[in-house]
Order: structure tokens, then C-alpha cells, then sequence
């Protein structure tokens, strides 16, 4: 695709529905969440707006389908999804990377997406992207909940004081899109730039004058607006001094201006500025909302609600049981129901595949191939696929409604107690999705310490991609426990993380975390088309690892446990070029109870993807997924209940895969701590495993 005519940047606070609108202007897949840190790097889409017969209006994709052909006047618009922040300010790595995209990549218009229920706080980013100057259109999201408060926003009033285009929409429902497309395109066609917007008096507007008209020309050099350098000057901002390339006279001067202004103002710089924005934004909200119910003082739904899921004695309790219904939906009655019907559906595939194979006369090495090898390995990894589905539609809601904020509100207390707050809590939390994007949403830490902590910490957490090796021994070993043994894998993942955290901050992350502070969101009705592309996604992403890299080490596996070294055929597993590899690693888990060559062998392959444990011990036990077949197979290599337990238990906490590996590697910003970091991880599984190995035999399980 040739270079896009025009670049648009979202831009605006956390939870104020930014990634929303980039999913809706772009048709993307982008995951959508309703808490803080889930957009921490930049995300391009392609505007997908069409027009027909000159009413314009906005269709997506059908989940899964193929685009419509895209109007050629959009289709070379560029969607960037900046990190949700509330000020430009460069004190988090959100702020840095958005602040500087607009300022030095200089999109053709920054769409500001305004939270219109939560004007004051939003109004606060609106007031510093104006002093940029750039081309600029104001996009009022959520105005569905403003209608249904009763409330009203004049959008005359707001467009006249702030000299931008203000549009309403609701980006969850689509209303109101097609405006905002033609106000951005007609801003970015036009250069509409933003006028210079005087909110400031007494004091501060006197410094920031005199500082404007002495900083102009180092200002207008470095492609900026004199308004904007001077503003980030008073309130004490570093790196625009540097871009600036200020003299040892000049820093003299404006911190003169500044001591007078402080000393003339009562407060300090910093202080000063944020005094006159929400002085300004006041004045403004009282001309341009109308409340329904000024005078009473009501307590919202999410207000009323917060009195319970924030309480707090109950509200860990609460959390807990949240989690514990998740697991009871995913694996209890429902779940399994629907699992074993798409097991089933699996099973009659496989057989009719081999039955055809068989009766058109097919090599019988290439039928043992295609059957056992890549059916049988690739088959028992599908059938878990209703689990993974079920457990992420679940998570979806919890994190769709709002709720997955307070959660990482209420972790802030406890996870200070191991050294790191609140926000570690969102990558440990994604963490139980798939530890690459956990890892790499880590970046919304402010600090490197907190950020390194956290990242060593995030692999305990239970990835999706294990649940079928979970599932799969469940089913074996502890049939009328289910729920109960998934669960406890689950929290047993968290406390190895707490315990290993204290570590941790006893020997390497000395000292405290960064402060935490976040807005929590209101409560919302999940939207079924965020939970269905959430579920689209996950089955998507499974049916593609499935066929690719569990397709690869099925293959493999098959292979080697077929023949010699001598490329002859293998007459036992013991003989075969997989019997003599695992035989040499297989004394490391002797003492865990299943120091077998084929739980060796899915040791080694859950490294390239945890889900081919279930496949490698699929193709190696020779048996399809039929009722019960796999599950007596597995109490052959498991002799007892507590192997299984130490092998459940390795599996939980030893090292993630190799795309994970790789991950972490990026983010630590070095080799020497990756690899350290997964050799503590699996030396932490291996003493784990032996652990419970141990008290479980001792009871005699």
C-alpha cells in the first residue's frame, strides 16, 4: 500500500472509549478493555468509512468475513491509536510516546475523544492539545449516557469557546461517526490548524507571555507554537528545555518570570497551570451542560455499586468469587457439555478421515502419519477449544462492565506489600490470557524497576495455552473435582508469584513502588460485539496455533518416536531417536514422580507451545481422543495421583514459550536477564513439583 494522504491520531484519557472508535473507524481486531493500560503501543488501522449515492454511512466486517472494498477517498487514511493519557506531561511512558507522535510525527488531525460523562477530567488533555496547533477535531463519546442522565451539552457553545469542530457520538453503538469523518477530512483537507486559545489571567497569563514572545523564535524553529513551548516551560518541563536548546541566560530568565509568577500567584508552577485549566474548563461547563438534577447531590449506579465490589472486607471476597464462578462456568456442568459435544465432533472426524485413507489405498506409513501422528496430536488440542472460548467470553464481561478497574484498584494494597501497586496488576491479570502481550504491557509501568519486577512476575500466572493440559489431567485424575483442581491452579500460580515477589524485593527491587493513581470507569453493559470479537479472537488464534505450530511439533514428535538413528523403524519408544533425546533429561524428573521418556517429551515441547503437551502425549500414546482412551493411556506414564500433581504443577510454573521467552527478552532489555529469569522460573517449578510430589505421597495420594 502506497503512503497514506492523511494520518489521523486518537488521542485522549484512559477508559474514554479511544480504542473503541479505533476498532469502529478501522474495523480492526484490536482488543478492546475498559481499564487502564490496555492501549500501551501505537495501533494503525485503515479508515473503513464508505459512501453510497451520497449519504454516507459506516459499515464494518463481519466477524471472520471479508472487508467491503473500501472508498477510494479513505481507504489511504491512517488510523493511529495513540496510549490513553491525561496530560502531555512526560512523567509515564504513555504520555511520552503520544506527546511525542503529535509534536514531532505531526498528524494531519488529532481526533480528541472526550469522555462527555466525565467532562472536567477529559477537558484538561483537550486544554494542552490546542496549544499545539494542530488541525483538531473534538469528539464527544458516550453522549448515549448523557441523554439517559437527563443532561444536556450544547455543542454550539463548546465549538465557539474552543474554535475547534465538536461532534456527538457513541462509539460502542456507531452513531455518529460518519460526522466525524467528514469534520476530520474536511480539517485535514483544509489545514483547519487550531487558533491560539487565551484561558489564562493575572499571573500567569503576564509569564507566559513575556515567555512566548521570548521563546518564539527557538519555538517556531523547532516546529512548535510559542504558546505550547512557553506553557511546558512554566510548569517545569525538561525535555522541552533540551529540544529547545536553551542558553544558561534564557534558563536564568524564565526562571526569573517563574519566581515572580509563583510568588505574585501563591502556589507553585505546576501548581499554577493545572489552577488556571480547571478554572477555565469551570466557567466553560457552566455555559455549555445543563444538569437535570443540579442542586442534588445523587450518587451514581457505579457509585452505588462501588459501595459493595470496593468494600473493604468484602470486596477481595467478592473477587474471589468472581473468579471462582469463571471457572465454574468454564469447567463446571455448562462447560463441559460443551466441550465433550465438539470432542465428540472431533473424534468422528479423525475416524473418518483414516477410514477413507484406509479404503483409498493410502501407504500405510503416510496414513500412520497423517492419523496418528498429525490428526491425533492436532485433534486433542482442538477439543479443548469450547474451555479456552467459554474462559475468555467470561473475562471479557468481567472486563467489559468495568470491573477488571476495580480489581486492579483493590490489588494495589496487597501487591505493596511485595514492592510493586496496583498497575502490575493489568499485565498479571492479561497474563492469564497469553504472557507475550502480558509481558509487553508492562511498558505502562513508569518506572524501569517496576517495570523488570513485573515482568518476572507475569509468567506465574496461568496462560490460556495451558488450560487443555489442565483440562486433559483434570479429566484423568480428578473427574469429581473439576472445578476445584483448576481453581487451584490458578491461585497456586499467584501465590508462588506473591511468594517469589517477596524474594525478589528482598534481594534485587529494593525500596517502594511508584505511586498509583487511576480513574476508575464507569460500570457499563459489556456490548455482545466486544465479547464476540473477544471469542472470535481466541478461537481464531487457537485454530491458527493449532495448524501451525502444534501442527509442526506433532510432526516432529511422530517422527522421531518412529524411527532409529539409523533412520530404521523403531520397534519401542525406547529405540527411537525420541526415546534416547528424552531418555537423557528424563532423570531430571525422577524424583517429581514422571521421569518417563513421553512426559519428558511433552516437557520439552511445551517450550515451543504449552498446548503441545497435549499433543505430544497424544501422539506418543498412539491413541485418538475417544472416551476415555487418552485419559487410561495417561495413568500408564503417571503411575500415581501425585506424579500427576508434580507434573500439573511443573507445567503451571516452569518457563513460558519461546514466543514469551522472546517477549521478555525485548522487554527487560537484555539477554543475561531473560535467561535468568526462565531458568529461575523452571528451577522454581522443579522445587515446586518435588514439593507437592512429596506431601501428596506422604498422604498416600
Amino acid at each position: 500500500m502506497s503512503k497514506a494522504r492523511y494520518t489521523f491520531a486518537l488521542a485522549g484519557n484512559q477508559n474514554s472509549g479511544k480504542t473503541t472508535l479505533f476498532n469502529v473507524l478501522t474495523g480492526s481486531n484490536q482488543h478492546v478493555g475498559n481499564w487502564p493500560g490496555v492501549t500501551v503501543e501505537q495501533k494503525t488501522g485503515v479508515l473503513i468509512h464508505h459512501h453510497h449515492g451520497g449519504d454516507a454511512h459506516f459499515g464494518l466486517p463481519a466477524l471472520g468475513g471479508k472487508k467491503r472494498m473500501q472508498d477510494e477517498e479513505n481507504s489511504d487514511v491512517e488510523i493511529v491509536d495513540l496510549p490513553g493519557i491525561y496530560s502531555l506531561s512526560p512523567y509515564s511512558m504513555e504520555e511520552i510516546v503520544s506527546r511525542n507522535f503529535i509534536t514531532l510525527e505531526k498528524p494531519d488531525v488529532v481526533i480528541n475523544i472526550v469522555d462527555a460523562t466525565n467532562l472536567e477530567r477529559n477537558l484538561y488533555l483537550t486544554l494542552q492539545l490546542l496549544q499545539l496547533g494542530t488541525p483538531m477535531v473534538i469528539a464527544l463519546n458516550m453522549m448515549d449516557e448523557v441523554r439517559a442522565h437527563g443532561d444536556v451539552i450544547h455543542l454550539d457553545i463548546l465549538q465557539r469557546e474552543l474554535h475547534v469542530p465538536v461532534v456527538a457520538i457513541c462509539a460502542r453503538k456507531g452513531e455518529g461517526i460518519d460526522e466525524l469523518v467528514r469534520l476530520s477530512m474536511d480539517a485535514a483537507e483544509h489545514h483547519r490548524t487550531t487558533p491560539p486559545l487565551d484561558i489564562c489571567g493575572g499571573p500567569a497569563h503576564k509569564a507566559l507571555h513575556a515567555m512566548a514572545h521570548l521563546m518564539e523564535p527557538r519555538a517556531i524553529a523547532a516546529g512548535l507554537t510559542p504558546r505550547y513551548a512557553a506553557t511546558k516551560l512554566l510548569e517545569g518541563d525538561e525535555p522541552m528545555a533540551e529540544l529547545l536548546k536553551l542558553s544558561e541566560d534564557e534558563k536564568h530568565i524564565i526562571e526569573e518570570i517563574v519566581s515572580e509568577m509563583e510568588e505574585a500567584a501563591g502556589m507553585e508552577r505546576a501548581a499554577v497551570m493545572a489552577d488556571v485549566r480547571y478554572n477555565y474548563i469551570e466557567r466553560l461547563l457552566d455555559k455549555a451542560v445543563v444538569r437535570k438534577n443540579p442542586d442534588v447531590d445523587q450518587l451514581s449506579v457505579s457509585d452505588r455499586v462501588d459501595r459493595v465490589l470496593t468494600h473493604p472486607v468484602l470486596a477481595i471476597p467478592l473477587f474471589i468469587f468472581a473468579m471462582l464462578m469463571v471457572f465454574y462456568i468454564t469447567f463446571g456442568p455448562i462447560g463441559s457439555w460443551v466441550s465433550d459435544g465438539f470432542e465428540g465432533l472431533v473424534n468422528v472426524g479423525i475416524a473418518a478421515i483414516g477410514a477413507w485413507l484406509s479404503g483409498a489405498g493410502v501407504a500405510q506409513w503416510l496414513q500412520a502419519l497423517v492419523v496418528d501422528g498429525v490428526l491425533t496430536g492436532v485433534g486433542s488440542v482442538l477439543s479443548f477449544m469450547p474451555s479456552i472460548v467459554i474462559l475468555f467470553m467470561c473475562l471479557s464481561i468481567l472486563e467489559d462492565s468495568g470491573y477488571m478497574a476495580r480489581a486492579a484498584f483493590l490489588m494495589d494494597k496487597p501487591l505493596r506489600k511485595i514492592g510493586l501497586n496496583g498497575r502490575s496488576f493489568i499485565p498479571m491479570i492479561m497474563g492469564f490470557g497469553c504472557t507475550v502481550p502480558a509481558v509487553m504491557s508492562a511498558r505502562s509501568m513508569s518506572s524501569r524497576r517496576d517495570r523488570r519486577f513485573t515482568i518476572l512476575l507475569t509468567p506465574f500466572m496461568s496462560c490460556g495455552a495451558k488450560v487443555p493440559v489442565y483440562a486433559l489431567f483434570a479429566k484423568a485424575f480428578f473427574d469429581d473435582n473439576l472445578v476445584l483442581v483448576m481453581s487451584c491452579l490458578y491461585l497456586g500460580g499467584i501465590l508462588v508469584a506473591v511468594i517469589a515477589g517477596l524474594i525478589l524485593k528482598r534481594v534485587l527491587f529494593h525500596g517502594d513502588a511508584a505511586p498509583f493513581i487511576m480513574e476508575l470507569p464507569a460500570y457499563r453493559l459489556p456490548t455482545p460485539r466486544n465479547v464476540l470479537r473477544t471469542m472470535w479472537d481466541k478461537a481464531k488464534d487457537f485454530i491458527q496455533r493449532a495448524f501451525t505450530v502444534i501442527f509442526l511439533a506433532t510432526v516432529i514428535v511422530w517422527f522421531l518416536q518412529s524411527f532409529t538413528f539409523r533412520f530404521e523403524a523403531a520397534q519401542t519408544i525406547q529405540e527411537s531417536m525420541l526415546g534416547t533425546i528424552a531418555g537423557l533429561i528424563a532423570p531430571i524428573f525422577r524424583p517429581l514422580g514422571f521421569g518417563t521418556v513421553e512426559a519428558s517429551t511433552a516437557v520439552l515441547t511445551g517450550i515451543m507451545a504449552k498446548e503441545s503437551v497435549v499433543s505430544t502425549l497424544a501422539v506418543l500414546t498412539g491413541v485418538n481422543i475417544e472416551s476415555g482412551a487418552m485419559l487410561s493411556a495417561l495413568h500408564g506414564i503417571f503411575p500415581s495421583t501425585s506424579a500427576a500433581m508434580a507434573f500439573l504443577t511443573f507445567v503451571l510454573l516452569y518457563m513460558p514459550c519461546v514466543a514469551a521467552f522472546a517477549a521478555m527478552k525485548r522487554e527487560l532489555e537484555s539477554r543475561r536477564w531473560a535467561i535468568a529469569a526462565v531458568a529461575g522460573q523452571t528451577t522454581v517449578a522443579w522445587v515446586c513439583a518435588l514439593i507437592v510430589y512429596t506431601l501428596a505421597h506422604l498422604a498416600g495420594v
